[in-house]
């Protein structure tokens, strides 16, 4: 099927979520909306929401530590430890240091890394990279997110899309010949605007007028997000199985970033990719940002749709604007 021999492996995942559901009917009691208008428009039905208090290091460390047992990888044998969160617990330090603490990878180097949804996919090219380099054995590789801390909930726009999540990957070195195939990633920082969070930066400091206007908050622009991000994820999942010698007829599943039904449905049939082979969980948990792949990546080989030899195509897109895919050989 291919002559690449990848030398690095996703040798297992995690996922931590919140125990409390948000559904669409809690929603219509607190913004003006309702049930059918979310699924149709969004396919989902409903999000979890972290209780007050949990931070993103606590889901990102759950997660983490499900992986690294599942792997039987003791935490300070971890080489390389990268987070991809757009709600960091704290600016400073990263909050990879705190789950770096949480987890007791004592040996590891740890980094955040910032491109929103595309993120996850981002940190696993670099971490491959890393340990194809023989700069290190082991990898973890973690999508963490409070999106609910950065949401309007007075905005129906954005607040129906979003919940919490977390999600892990230890990755090793390895000469099986499975692991990641190919990645294609890229990015247009003249769509900045098009989502992101006005205020808080250098930028714009907040302050009391900033804090009113809720500017410290998520904005965004759906209707060019949407075909942005169908023509992003779709040319990039094509470049990526061309780079592993591949066609969409190779791919057996295809775990892409949970945004929105309408967007994943254009997106597959663009792609090539038919929706009977797109996983598709948005349903129950929303758009988690950089979580959303590590999770349902879990998921998937949670429930056997995953097995030895499976080729699994992943594609994100995010503020940034960001997008990205990777092929994967389990």
């Amino acid at each position: 099927m291919t002559s690449v021999r990848p030398s690095v492996e996703l040798v297992s995942t995690g996922r931590s979520l919140p125990d409390r559901v948000l559904t669409n009917k809690d929603l219509e009691g607190m913004v003006e909306t309702s049930d059918e208008w979310i699924r149709e428009r969004t396919g989902i039905r409903e999000r979890r929401i972290a209780a007050e208090g949990t931070l993103t290091a606590d889901l990102g460390a759950t997660a983490a530590e499900i992986a690294l047992s599942r792997a039987e990888v003791p935490p300070e044998e971890v080489d390389i430890l990268l987070l991809s969160t757009a709600t960091p617990d704290r600016w400073l330090p990263s909050t990879s240091c705190d789950i770096q603490s949480k987890v007791g990878a004592t040996n590891a180097f740890a980094s955040d890394l910032h491109a929103a949804c595309s993120g996850f996919l981002y940190n696993l090219s670099l971490a491959e990279a890393y340990l194809a380099m023989g700069r290190g054995e082991v990898a973890l590789v973690i999508g963490a997110e409070v999106m609910s801390s950065i949401i309007d909930w007075e905005d129906r726009a954005t607040c129906v899309l979003f919940g919490d999540g977390a999600g892990a990957a230890v990755l090793r070195r390895s000469d099986t010949g499975r692991g990641i195939l190919a990645n294609d990633f890229g990015s247009d920082g003249t769509l900045a605007d098009l989502l992101c969070r006005p205020a808080g930066g250098v930028q714009a400091p907040l302050d009391k007028e900033r804090l009113i206007q809720k500017d410290h908050l998520v904005h965004m622009s759906g209707r060019e997000i949407f075909k942005a991000a169908v023509r992003a994820m779709a040319d990039s999942s094509a470049r990526a199985l061309e780079k592993a010698g591949l066609t969409p007829d190779d791919v057996d599943l295809m775990v892409p970033h949970q945004a929105n039904i309408r967007i994943l449905e254009a997106t597959a049939r663009y792609a090539g990719i038919p929706m009977e082979k797109v996983y598709v969980n948005l349903d129950r948990y929303g758009n988690m940002s950089s979580a959303t792949i590590p999770v349902a990546l879990d998921e998937c080989l949670e429930q056997g749709l995953i097995k030895p030899g499976s080729v699994v195509l992943s594609a994100a897109f995010g503020a940034g604007l960001t997008w990205g895919a990777t092929v994967f050989q389990f």
